[in-house]
């Protein structure tokens, strides 16, 4: 049973994007948060929420068929490579990222976290890890539209025709000298 996989940090567009494809494409949407959330496999520890993966694994495994689209930032740690048929992960620059956070009234640690992540590419590195390198993709989402985005994942879903984005936050950051705003400690 090979699903589609949707992921990327926090703030990069994976749910907005994923309801309009599954919509578009007649797909299960599998959340893997409101998962986590309604089996109460979670605790919250400061202004964030530490999922039990072993347990999310077990249930997601179970939940998951060959017409899901499964969608979240923890995908690559509570999905085995027999279960996904692609994995698209989703970017953005961070420098826009920052916003997000601030409008999601991210402490400075979170953000911090997430926006390292984001420039050192640790989703894209562990979905390649997990899924195979032939199985995930990336696409940079920072300067295009929804429709856009979710046209080009079809593509890929369909027709298995993609042109992966290349995406290089950390030359980008290194360029402006600002590895210390986003690696401060």
């Amino acid at each position: 049973m090979l699903s589609k996989v949707i992921t990327g940090n926090p703030g990069v567009g994976k749910h907005t994007v994923a309801k309009q494809l599954a919509r578009r494409l007649s797909l299960d949407l599998i959340d893997i948060n409101k998962v986590a959330i309604q089996e109460r496999i979670f605790e919250e520890s400061e202004g964030t929420f530490d999922v039990d993966v072993k347990k999310l694994k077990k249930i997601l495994g179970k939940m998951i068929t060959k017409n899901s689209l499964v969608v979240g930032h923890l995908a690559p740690y509570v999905i085995s490579k027999k279960q996904v048929k692609v994995a698209v992960v989703l970017r953005r620059d961070p420098y826009k990222l920052i916003s997000v956070y601030k409008k999601r009234k991210y402490s400075h640690k979170k953000a911090i976290e997430n926006l390292g992540s984001e420039v050192l590419g640790v989703t894209y590195f562990d979905s390649i890890n997990e899924f195979g390198s032939d199985r995930t993709f990336q696409i940079n989402t920072t300067s295009k539209s929804v429709s856009t985005i979710v046209k080009k994942i079809g593509e890929l879903f369909i027709k298995g025709v993609f042109q992966e984005d290349e995406v290089d936050w950390l030359g980008l950051i290194s360029e402006k000298n600002d590895l210390k705003r986003f690696f401060p400690y």
